[in-house]
């Protein structure tokens, strides 16, 4: 890692289109088919083999024999079409501007349409044996014992299911339910533009990447305020587009649930996270009560440290001691990454490596590709992490998040099948905010410097601020909208910006200012269109934070706890595998622990400064 003065001016160069970019800074997505060609002709093969799970239809009541057979078939052609979607998302998340990718997209999700259609017989016809059948076919066979998980899931929805021409008609439906999730990608991937800013006297683009990856955490002020004007008016000009997408997905859920019988649509979107609505209120309440004072200690020395009479919304990501910003490189990071996770022991870290060797990450940026960072995890195939990598610290701690869900569900892909190697969502960023923790830790255990201490504390404060406070207020606007929208209140950007401005404002209690550029940042992740996902993040730090913390005191038997955890994927209830790894989630005690970490983190860094 090399050490240098904060670079505050913005590079002017040109980003690459993807066809410039170099391979070796790219995916393989190869690994999952040799050509396109070779994707094609498996769609066309996937489409003719449905009928080995389709002539199971109207059968399941002839006996666990025939359940066996039917759901055997059915795993198999599930992780085939897993494969195949996964290469059509991917293919876009690279560059979603080439219409040729769009196509790719097009054809992966009429695809699962199709298969979702036909494969709904399975949880119509299983709820609508008599009350017990299941429960005997399972004793009767035990090659059904890998399914019992799924199949108490599928019981699960006896309340909700409708009539199975209903259920097979909303399941050919899935490509028009999916539209508002796809519409946001695709503004923001092939539709939006920002206008260049100057600096000086030279023209800085502005972009999603550039934005979120470097301007946003520029030193200079006028830069950085400058950037952000740039990108909120690029934003502005989609609003009521965007508006619009949001409303439909909310609508869409409201009636779904309405439809289903459920008390609402937040209960509809936790009954899949095998979730309490207590435990959902827990999270979002006890964290913003208690973290609040905290973070507005700390935008209090942000503003005092940056010298600024006023702290605007775009200034909580600025560098507070710009003239220390060691550069690191993407080599140097993934030895950083290395060193931070080998406490979790070999088989572990050999997955790391091999990610970082193997072409498992595309970490270049180009026009069109897809903002922020994900992991990709398809069933029979390694998984495939997206990030755009700035020679920045921040970057290290993203990977090394990214690598947890990669190390996770390959660990559950060796140890459980297809039907069970997924967790919850509620679950899903604790493996990965762990990673965070450790690396960090490590930086911080391997310096006598007090400046590079400083610096680790901001970065960790810089992941809580990620996910404790700002996809924690995006949880946070959607109770809000859901509750609105129940209520029969039209969803508009008006009412979407002044929802967003009222939770901040409550949040940082006049410490930072929010004016109508802030107000936007609605419109900035596509969390909203994937259920209720950006408060779960919050819950992954609380189980992620009370890990780390075990891992250090306790040592070897938190990590074996910890192994045993992720190896298990989805075969426990979210709360269960907290359980097993030491965290009591149905009591806030574990929320507030988490919560006085941060805490003990701002006391640290105001005594620094």
């Amino acid at each position: 890692m090399a050490s240098g003065e904060e670079r505050s001016k913005p590079s002017v160069t040109r980003r690459l289109t993807r066809a410039e970019v170099p391979v070796e800074q790219t995916w393989r997505l190869s690994d999952l088919f040799p050509t396109q060609a070779d994707w094609e002709r498996e769609l066309e093969a996937i489409a003719a083999d449905a009928s080995r799970v389709t002539q199971y239809r109207g059968r399941l009541g002839e006996g666990a024999s025939v359940l066996l057979s039917c759901l055997t078939e059915y795993e198999r052609l599930r992780e085939r079409l897993t494969r195949a979607g996964a290469y059509a998302s991917l293919r876009f998340s690279e560059d979603g501007s080439n219409p040729k990718n769009q196509a790719v997209r097009a054809k992966g999700q009429a695809l699962m349409a199709q298969m979702g259609a036909a494969f709904a017989f399975l949880q119509s016809e299983l709820l609508a044996l008599p009350e017990g059948t299941v429960e005997r076919y399972l004793a009767e066979e035990p090659g059904l014992a890998p399914f019992r998980r799924w199949l108490e899931q599928v019981l699960a929805m006896r309340p909700h299911t409708l009539h199975p021409e209903t259920e097979s008609a909303l399941a050919a439906l899935i490509e028009v339910t999916g539209a508002p999730y796809v519409i946001y990608n695709q503004v923001k991937a092939g539709d939006m533009r920002f206008d260049p800013i100057e600096v000086d006297g030279e023209s800085v683009p502005v972009s999603f990447a550039t934005y979120e990856e470097r301007l946003e955490r520029s030193a200079d002020v006028e830069t950085r305020r400058a950037a952000f004007r740039s990108f909120s008016a690029g934003l502005r000009r989609y609003q009521h587009t965007l508006a619009a997408a949001f409303a439909a997905e909310v609508k869409k859920n409201v009636v779904l649930a309405r439809l289903r019988g459920y008390e609402s649509a937040t209960h509809m979107l936790l009954h899949p996270q095998e979730v309490s609505i207590d435990v959902y209120h827990n999270i979002l309440d006890v964290i913003q009560a208690e973290l609040a004072p905290h973070m507005r200690r700390y935008a209090r020395l942000r503003r005092r440290v940056l010298g600024l009479d006023r702290l605007l919304y775009c200034d909580i990501e600025a560098p507070l001691d710009p003239g220390y910003n060691p550069g690191v490189t993407f080599a140097e990071g993934a030895q950083i990454i290395l060193d931070g996770l080998a406490v979790l022991g070999d088989e572990y870290i050999d997955i790391v490596r091999t990610a970082l060797t193997d072409r498992w990450i595309d970490w270049c940026d180009n026009v069109g590709k897809s903002t922020g960072a994900f992991c990709s995890s398809p069933y029979g195939a390694h998984p495939y992490i997206l990030i755009s990598w700035a020679d920045t610290m921040r970057n290290v701690l993203v990977l090394a998040h990214e690598l947890g869900h990669a190390c996770h569900l390959t660990l559950a892909q060796r140890n459980q099948s297809v039907l069970n190697f997924r967790p919850s969502t509620f679950f899903i960023e604790a493996p990965s905010t762990i990673n965070e923790l450790l690396v960090g830790q490590h930086i911080m255990r391997g310096t006598a410097d007090p400046r590079m201490r400083r610096w680790v504390i901001m970065q960790l404060l810089a992941t809580y601020h990620h996910n404790f406070v700002r996809h924690l207020l995006e949880g946070e606007l959607q109770r809000r909208i859901y509750a609105l929208a129940e209520a029969g209140t039209p969803i508009t950007a008006v009412t979407l910006s002044e929802t967003k401005g009222r939770i901040l404002e409550e949040f940082w209690g006049g410490e930072v200012e929010i004016d109508d550029d802030a107000r936007l940042t609605w419109m900035r992740q596509p969390h909203y269109y994937m259920g209720l996902y950006p408060y779960t993040y919050s819950a992954g730090l609380t189980v992620g934070t009370a890990v780390a913390q075990a891992i250090r005191d306790e040592g070897q038997p938190a990590v074996e706890r910890w192994l045993r955890v992720l190896k298990a994927g989805g075969t426990r209830k979210p709360l269960e595998l907290a359980q097993m790894a030491g965290v009591d989630l149905s009591t806030p005690e574990p929320i507030r622990a988490a919560v006085a970490f941060v805490g003990s983190l701002v006391d640290e860094l105001e005594q620094s400064f």
